[in-house]
């Protein structure tokens, strides 16, 4: 019997892949416009010039879209960039607005083709699509383009999940071709061609802004070449130059920059120099003895984080295309000192966000410290995707994005949308089990622990912002998606060949041929399917993922049986396993006490609290004797609800507070300094802490800002902060301890409701409607 249901399902996953790679063959019928019809290069750059007039005074749509990396300058100014990372047959075309005179204006926009696919894109054959709108009536643009010479093509790539190095020799380019003036009669006109996507949409995100940023050199210096040919090791012939010159005479000068943290930007510089001189710039995400490193840490390739210029002469601006992550910038000039003259030294920071909307403080400095550091890891990681690190990947992980990111973003920022597209991307590169992507759209990795919690962050998602689209839009996604895992499902549990069943770093899969954690997980996505079903009144449908339900629970019940008699064998199940078994409810609440003292005593036993554990030195490090910032987004919520927040405020401060050392402003990747320096995922303390001490958890899946009262202080003494709602109203919560009781008061500007449960003891309790001001009473009890 369950042979034959397996192939039904295998034929009808089949049919839902077939229609939908069926759908690979609409081609838009867009204006899409390129310098030929021909094949193009790899690491090629295309410049447009575009010309338009208005008869007077003028607000305009513009709306751009591409295959590949580009940057406008409108008028000669810097305008904007993208394009927002889509899926072939999801193209999303960016829209902007803007007021304009009359008059005659222009635009001018450099393409960047890669020609291989990175994290962000895939190697789609370029084109630049753009359209100008008044009230919904198109604007005509007079179009020229002309390649650009002056790059050296496919010289080098940055790293094998980014594009390639700008090694350029600026003499080659059209002086002042981003000018109105400028005489582009030479230049080609460009022809419409046919490119294999889908139809395009507007992008729902958004704009992605650019912020200005101006840091003072910390360091400065002359320079002298010690290594080799410049094209032999570009990065080692940067890290290995004299910057001291005590023995070699000058061959130039450097500057370093500390940016404040690890982020995506590019400089701006303006520089009088020489013609012929070298201009480099080079970027790290924290000083290798005192210098920065152009290398990315787990890059799986070589890598090159610079950019390569040759000038012109005399005042140019040098700014590269494409930005790049790091928190220091090193600037190498290799011309004679005294003819160098730096004129302006400012920065471009790509970021979705500028201000942040919530806040939190409390009596305890380094807790508002560990929480504002989440934010701005967030904010760093936040560009037209929440991304898992600027610098090494600026990759759309759904473990990044969907489990913590939204949470972190939800208290954080009205605006989580960027979350939302991630989500829909991730079913839009479904594979042809059905599975969801854990990584798109641009290179594509399926993880089944990955595929089994998308369920549960699209039900997140719609409980945060109320915004129930999300379900009524993926529910079919969610269907193949179950059926992908039933189809690895074994009496044992799901199989390993379902795809990577990632858990966490570090991790130690139990013995057996199927991971107890993935089937956890599976678990945890059925229970959503029933409740997502239902709320879409699909109640055949939650009575088959209830028996699908069913059938998981007997697998892991057996597994937990196995491991518990006479008692729990906990060092054997795993620190993993038993908090998600105790999530579940697999583990019976009568263990509570010994489950929970296990993962203390685990927790404590591990680096860093115990600087003599075993370090997660890197991905193939795995030990049981390892804790992670990604995990305790599940673990600390567990303590929490049973009367362990003092212990989690600890941990905040030991664990979390050694990572803020040396001067670090955003959260390393793991506990340990070798991988990455800018992980949003490892900022959980951020949304815990908003939840937990201020009391707010959203129920907005069943009433419009509603809350459930879930209020947990530990030995905080007092606390205050800013919750974002969806519509961007904020409600206010302020606590302080006096005496035997707390008091308690909330603010806010549209009306709210919050379910306070009876053994809160408060002096409200049920669902309480608040217009304006809630003030509560609740006993002090110490946790």
């Amino acid at each position: 019997m369950r042979s034959s249901y397996r192939n039904i399902l295998l034929i009808v996953s089949g049919l839902i892949s077939l229609f939908y790679s069926s759908q690979a063959q609409i081609t838009t019928d867009a204006s899409l416009l390129w310098q030929d019809e021909g094949k193009a290069l790899k690491d090629s750059h295309l410049a447009f010039r575009g010309t338009f007039s208005l008869s007077e005074t003028t607000e305009l749509e513009m709306q751009f879209c591409g295959a590949s990396w580009y940057v406008i300058w409108l008028d000669g100014n810097y305008f904007y960039e993208g394009p927002d990372r889509y899926s072939p047959m999801y193209p999303e075309y960016q829209s902007k607005k803007v007021k304009l005179p009359k008059g005659k204006h222009f635009l001018a926009v450099q393409v960047h083709y890669d020609g291989v696919d990175t994290r962000m894109l895939k190697a789609i054959q370029p084109f630049f699509y753009c359209r100008i709108l008044h009230t919904n009536k198109e604007i005509p643009v007079f179009w020229k383009c002309k390649e650009l010479e002056g790059y050296e093509n496919q010289m080098f790539r940055i790293s094998a999940q980014l594009g390639w190095v700008e090694w350029l020799d600026t003499r080659k380019i059209p002086e002042n071709w981003k000018d109105i003036d400028f005489d582009d009669t030479t230049w080609d006109a460009p022809v419409e061609v046919q490119r294999e996507i889908g139809p395009l949409k507007k992008s729902k995100i958004s704009e992605v802004k650019s912020l200005e940023l101006f840091p003072e050199s910390i360091a400065e210096g002359k320079l002298a070449e010690v290594y080799g040919y410049e094209k032999d090791n570009p990065s080692a012939r940067f890290f290995l130059r004299d910057l001291k010159c005590e023995k070699l005479p000058p061959q130039g000068v450097w500057k370093r920059y500390d940016l404040g943290k690890v982020q995506l930007s590019r400089p701006k510089f303006i520089l009088d120099l020489p013609e012929g001189a070298i201009v480099e710039f080079a970027y790290s995400e924290f000083l290798s003895h005192g210098r920065v490193a152009p290398w990315i840490t787990l890059s799986l390739s070589d890598s090159y984080n610079l950019d390569h210029f040759v000038a012109r002469g005399g005042k140019q601006e040098f700014f590269p295309l494409v930005p790049k992550g790091g928190r220091f910038v090193e600037i190498h000039i290799k011309a004679q000192p005294e003819k160098i003259s730096f004129m302006e030294e400012k920065f471009i920071v790509r970021s979705y966000y500028d201000k942040q909307e919530g806040e939190f403080q409390s009596n305890d400095e380094l807790l508002n410290r560990i929480w504002q550091t989440g934010i701005e890891t967030y904010k760093s990681c936040a560009e037209d995707a929440l991304v898992d690190n600027p610098t090494r990947e600026r990759g759309q992980w759904l473990g990044d994005f969907g489990i913590v990111g939204l949470s972190i973003g939800s208290v954080g920022f009205s605006d989580v949308e960027i979350c939302r597209r991630g989500l829909v991307q991730s079913a839009h590169c479904a594979n042809s089990d059905g599975f969801v992507a854990g990584l798109s759209p641009g290179n594509e990795a399926f993880l089944s622990t990955f595929s089994a919690q998308w369920v549960h962050a699209c039900m997140n998602y719609y409980r945060f912002t109320g915004d129930k689209s999300i379900i009524e839009d993926l529910y079919s996604y969610a269907q193949r998606n179950i059926a992908g895992f039933q189809l690895h499902l074994t009496t044992e549990g799901l199989s390993n060949d379902a795809g990577w069943p990632f858990v966490d770093w570090g991790y130690v899969a139990n013995e057996g041929s199927s991971d107890m954690s993935l089937n956890l997980h599976y678990y945890i996505a059925l229970q959503e399917m029933v409740e997502w079903s239902k709320l879409l009144n699909k109640r055949e449908e939650a009575f088959i993922y209830e028996k699908y339900k069913k059938e998981i629970s007997s697998i892991i019940s057996r597994y937990f049986a196995g491991h518990s008699n006479p008692e729990y064998n906990w060092d054997t199940i795993g620190y993993h396993r038993t908090v998600l078994g105790m999530l579940t409810g697999f583990i019976p609440k009568n263990q509570n006490k010994h489950g929970i003292e296990y993962i203390k005593q685990h927790i404590l036993n591990c680096f860093p609290n115990n600087p003599d554990a075993p370090r997660l030195s890197d991905p193939d490090a795995n030990n049981p004797q390892l804790i992670t910032p990604y995990f305790a987004h599940y673990v600390f919520p567990l303590l929490i609800e049973n009367g362990e927040m003092d212990f989690v405020l600890d941990q905040y401060r030991k664990s979390w507070g050694w990572a803020l050392q040396d001067n670090r402003t955003t959260w390393l990747e793991v506990f340990d300094t070798r991988w990455s320096h800018c992980h949003q995922w490892s900022g959980c303390p951020t949304w815990q802490l908003s939840r937990y001490v201020l009391g707010l958890h959203p129920t907005f899946d069943k009433e419009s800002n509603s809350f459930d009262f879930n209020f947990h202080t530990g030995h905080l003494t007092d606390a205050e902060g800013k919750m974002p709602l969806p519509d961007g109203n904020v409600i206010s919560v302020k606590w302080v301890k006096i005496g035997n009781n707390i008091e308690y008061v909330l603010n806010t500007a549209v009306p709210v409701s919050i379910q306070i449960p009876k053994e809160v003891k408060a002096s409200k309790n049920g669902k309480v409607k608040v217009r304006n001001t809630l003030k509560l009473v609740i006993p002090n009890k110490s946790e």
